[in-house]
């Protein structure tokens, strides 16, 4: 799937050539500047702040920071069945807690599909008693993700070359250290808006600006955050938004989660506990592309069974603001 070229046009909004390699280039590094981005992408760095003032002023694109995938704890997947007529409000229930920050609803209207970070232990009151106790609620399955082959933050528009990529991925490593107050009122900051200049966030957290800038440059240097670009997926062209349970042999689950993190389509990829042992996310521009995605893609790694979950609405999706972790 390659939208290099194409011409989209959505109800009102019309992306070019040009806007989708600056949303790519955001995904790479939502913290790079304009002259960076015009220079990698061969662009005139007037028509990229123009760009960029528009994509990100009139919120088609929001540039966000997130956890890197060191910090984040254990979680589980949670498919939750709902009595029709019911949906909504459990939804939004789910949605309010801190400690869910994926929540989809079903196009069918009787199921919704979560994250719960931290895990369930056995005596979560969420999965074991609060959801099984209500009475909108028929059935509840949680499975523990035991491997992340793909996040929200590693998906790419599949537009720029693969040096362009390498040269505006930040390419730093994690250090696993202590955070204190001040390293976490800046993540804070920037989990709202990950573009944001030191002198706003200092006063935000009131700290000298000198002070801000050398905290920003620690963090990034040791990738204590990494930066999630949003964007509405059918102003993409994307208009088929889907989650599937697959089963795969043990023995080719660890090629085929691999394989999938690579594939364009896909934001999420996870090895699961349960009847199924991989949850797989993806966006199409159709349910004919969904199709061969199934039966050509999946049935090529081995998949003996799939199920599919088309997405009706994404109530909450990862890497949104509250998500950054609090000092150890």
């Amino acid at each position: 799937m390659n939208l290099l070229g194409e011409r989209i046009i959505v109800k009102d909004l019309v992306m070019d050539e040009v806007d989708l390699r600056l949303i790519a280039a955001l995904q790479c590094d939502g913290r790079a500047s304009t002259e960076r981005i015009a220079r990698v992408l061969g662009l005139n760095a007037r028509v990229v702040r123009r760009r960029l003032r528009a994509l990100l002023g009139d919120g088609v694109v929001r540039v966000v920071a997130a956890p890197p995938p060191e910090r984040v704890p254990a979680a589980m997947s949670l498919r939750v069945k709902v009595l029709r007529g019911r949906l909504d409000a459990v939804a939004a229930g789910l949605a309010a807690r801190e400690d869910i920050p994926f929540v989809d609803v079903s196009a069918a209207g009787d199921e919704i599909l979560a994250v719960l970070v931290g895990g369930a232990q056995p005596g979560d009151h969420l999965v074991f008693r609060r959801l099984p106790a209500t009475t909108a609620v028929t059935s509840v399955e949680a499975s523990t993700i035991l491997h992340v082959f793909a996040a929200a933050t590693d998906w790419r528009l599949d537009v720029l070359t693969e040096a362009e990529r390498r040269v505006l991925e930040p390419g730093s490593r994690f250090v696993d250290r202590e955070l204190d107050k001040i390293d976490n009122a800046v993540l804070a900051a920037l989990g709202e808006d990950a573009r944001l200049p030191a002198s706003t966030i200092a006063a935000r957290v009131g700290e000298p600006e000198s002070t801000v800038r050398r905290r920003l440059l620690t963090l990034r240097a040791e990738r204590q955050f990494v930066t999630e670009a949003f964007v509405e997926p059918r102003r993409l062209g994307l208009s088929v938004d889907a989650n599937l349970l697959v089963q795969v042999p043990p023995g080719r689950l660890d090629q085929a989660g691999r394989a999938l993190a690579r594939h364009p389509a896909v934001h999420g990829a996870f090895a699961v506990t349960g009847s199924y042992n991989l949850h797989v996310a993806v966006w199409m521009r159709d349910l004919e592309e969904l199709y061969r995605f199934v039966t050509a893609d999946l049935a090529g790694l081995g998949a003996t069974a799939a199920e599919t979950v088309l997405v009706g609405r994404a109530v909450k999706r990862p890497g949104k603001p509250g998500l950054l972790p609090a000092a150890r």
